[in-house]
């Protein structure tokens, strides 16, 4: 059993299971009945999404890798609070018995929260899919 990590919108794999948006606003022009159909989540769980702020600074200047290595650490300092370290923390004991996904609309893993939950996941002993 393991966790997925995933961009919300893309075809889902066989046994993946259910999908976890971990995104700060659910997808736009999609009503709320079609969010799982259409392959975006089945749960929406914006508490593992960077904050509003966080993501204000993010676009508020170009992306150049010094200002991703910032936006993750920030990122990082964020999911390590009591509410969203918990999170994780019961995310990766579920994942020794349960396949399901975590997600992001992001395109680039590497420059996407997704990619720095999914480090925090595994630190905090997952299951997760390479």
């Amino acid at each position: 059993m393991s966790i997925r990590v995933v961009r919300l919108g893309s075809p889902r794999a066989a046994d993946e299971g259910p999908r976890l948006g971990t995104v700060r606003r659910p997808p736009r022009g999609v009503k709320k009945t079609d969010y799982a159909e259409r392959d975006f989540f089945d749960v929406w769980l914006p508490e593992l999404a960077p904050s509003a702020e966080l993501v204000l600074w993010a676009r508020s200047a170009p992306w150049t890798t010094p200002r991703w290595q910032q936006y993750a650490k920030r990122y990082r300092r964020e999911m390590g609070e009591p509410r969203a370290r918990h999170l994780i923390e019961t995310l990766a004991a579920l994942s020794q018995g349960s396949n399901f996904s975590v997600g992001c609309y992001c395109a680039d893993e590497g420059r996407c929260h997704r990619g720095v939950l999914r480090a925090l996941l595994k630190d905090a002993g997952a299951s997760i899919i390479p």
